[in-house]
Formats: structure tokens, sequence, C-alpha cells
């Protein structure tokens, strides 16, 4: 059984959604209206960044842990570690961006590199494409919490999101016990829309049963997934499920835009419901998350 939903933005159903998010808060979307051309050259500058020499690529590599920006290279992270698990180091590759005014008074500036010279102007593209989907997707996410349309709307109005563009090469040498391509993790922001090759194996979500089920990749759909802040934000009402990218020899690519408030946004409980966390600003739940997840 397809354990992914596909809902059609241009005629969605809020309460099919808030079902779909309560489940396992993975869906495939189509009717997203993302220009085609924009996907298929983020994918190519993409590649074209990762065939690079590694000294190049090293040039922008983020300058220490925890910092948000920048390139990070194989076997730098452990997502794993993010939800306190022991594991070698994930066998991947990612070069990171954001909004350089935004992230804590605006001292985390993005390291872009010389090469390819359109890799910045094609990133920042993506990067405002993506907000703009994502603000589509909080406001039918409100609508499914029984919610006024524009509740989200003044917490993610100067959102402190990240891109990121992930290469995993072919696999030459044989993983280490638990090692894989990206550990068990769950997203730390609101809300993840991944833009992955399609036909390309590897993504696997937990099911409640606790099995492990690979997700589909398709033409012209974008998978978009509750992060840790949302399902906080919506009491549990909605799960941050547990996913990886388990280890298979032929090479990978994804792009992953991890939608987050306002750095400086309040994360509290839904109104109507008794709170069971703490309100917490959005800035302080992600670099917790990210530090836990960086090699020190």
């Amino acid at each position: 059984m397809n354990p992914l939903p596909t809902v059609d933005l241009s005629r969605a159903d809020a309460h099919e959604v808030d079902e779909i998010c309560r489940r396992t808060g993975f869906l495939a979307i189509v009717g997203h209206r993302c220009p085609r051309d924009l996907l298929a050259e983020t994918r190519a500058t993409a590649r074209a960044f990762f065939a690079l020499p590694i000294e190049k690529k090293m040039r922008v590599a983020m300058p220490r842990a925890g910092y948000p920006y920048g390139y990070a290279p194989y076997r730098e992270e452990a997502l794993a570690r993010s939800l306190g698990a022991r594991t070698p180091p994930d066998l991947k590759e990612t070069f990171s961006i954001g909004p350089e005014s935004t992230w804590n008074g605006g001292t985390w500036p993005t390291l872009w590199p010389d090469e390819p010279r359109e890799l910045r102007t094609v990133l920042t593209r993506y990067f405002q494409e993506m907000g703009r989907l994502a603000a589509r997707i909080m406001t039918l996410f409100a609508e499914a919490l029984d919610l006024p349309g524009d509740y989200f709307a003044s917490k993610i109005d100067r959102h402190a999101s990240a891109l990121r563009i992930l290469n995993y090469p072919a696999l030459e040498e044989t993983p280490l016990p638990g090692q894989l391509r990206a550990g068990a993790h769950t997203d730390y922001g609101s809300v993840t829309i991944l833009l992955a090759e399609p036909g390309s194996r590897g993504l696997e979500i937990q099911s409640p049963s606790g099995s492990w089920r690979d997700v589909p990749i398709e033409e012209g759909a974008l998978l978009v997934n509750v992060g840790d802040l949302l399902a906080r934000w919506s009491n549990d009402r909605w799960v941050s499920t547990l996913h990886r990218v388990r280890c298979e020899r032929e090479p990978r690519q994804s792009i992953a835009f991890f939608h987050l408030p306002n750095w400086d946004a309040e994360i509290a409980c839904i109104p109507g419901e008794t709170p069971r966390y703490a309100p917490v600003t959005a800035g302080e739940h992600l670099m917790a998350k990210f530090e836990s997840a960086v090699k020190l």
C-alpha cells in the first residue's frame, strides 16, 4: 500500500489534509504551480555544484559546528543524533542557504561559491518560490486545524527557512553497522518541501506499527511533511514522522526546503487545547536541534 496520499492543492480538502497529518504527516502534492523549468534548472545546478572538486566545495564549508549555511562534506553530519541516537555519520554531502538578514539578528551569512556561476541566482529563485508555496500550504494547514486561514501569516512573514541541496554519491564502500545515507530523524521546522528525482530509491518513513515503508517519487509531485515545530504547535494533534534514507548503491540527489517561522516567533499551543508544551521561539528550537546533529 502506498503510504503517501496525493493532494491536489488546486482543490484540496482541509478535512482530508487533517486526517493525513494525524496519521503520518507525509503527503505528495500536485497542483502546486511551481514552474517546471525552475525545478529542472535547480536540479541541474545542484548536480553541477556537487561535481566540483572537493577543494572548491570546501572553500564554502560551514566554518564551525552549528553554522547553518554552506557546504557540509561527506560524513560530516549524523541526523539520528538530533534524537539522541549515536550512529556513524551519514553518507551524504550538502550545501545550505538561507535568509541572511533573519537568522539570529543577521549574523549567519550564506557562503556562496564562485562556481557554478548561476548557483546563487537559481537557488535564490527556488528559495523564493518555495517560500510562496509554503505560505499556501500553511494557509491550508490552518484551515485543516480548524483555524482562520491567516492564523499563521504573522508568524511566517519573515520566515527563517533554509534550502538544502543534498547529494548521495554512488556507494563504493561498505557502510558501517547502523550507517545510513541519512539517519532516522524527524524534521525540525514547520513543514518540509522536498524535490526528489522521480524513480529514486531509499527514502523511507516509519509506519505507526514501527515498520519502514518506501516512499515512491513520482514525476511532477513534491513531497511535503510536518516538522517537529508544527507538531508541537498543533499540541501533537499532528505527527512529525520518523524518516530516513537507506543505503543504496546508485547515486541520489534531492532538494529540501525547510520552512521555519520568523526567528523570534513564539510557538505556543493552538487555541482550544490544553498545552502539552511551554512556548518556545522558533529560532531557539531550531538551533538546539541543528547543533545536536552536527559532528563536533
